[in-house]
């Protein structure tokens, strides 16, 4: 139990800093910032998978669950949004 409440703290100051963090970020470094994130984002989906592969409890594995769908959406959408501004900048063929 006092496990699980360690993640949980653990959990909720990186939130907190994270996202005091991001909202001071100016507009003009929000791409770089992405890229960051996203490289986080694999770091945390790769422990999570490693919380599934040690033997814990029920609360272990619902913290592991919601980081995997938390990071897996995070990488996923951080690709799409980088394929959308490549996509703004290639020009254009003349037909």
């Amino acid at each position: 139990m006092i496990d699980l409440l360690i993640m949980l703290g653990v959990f909720l100051v990186a939130f907190g800093v994270g996202y005091m963090l991001i909202s001071k970020v100016p507009p003009l470094l929000h791409t770089p910032l992405m890229s960051m994130t996203n490289a986080i984002s694999a770091v945390t989906l790769v422990g999570a998978l490693l919380l599934f592969s040690v033997v814990g409890g029920a609360g272990s594995r619902l913290i592991g669950a919601v980081a995997i769908i938390a990071a897996a959406f995070n990488v996923v959408g951080g690709f799409v949004i980088t394929d959308r501004m490549l996509r703004m900048f290639k020009t254009k063929e003349k037909r």
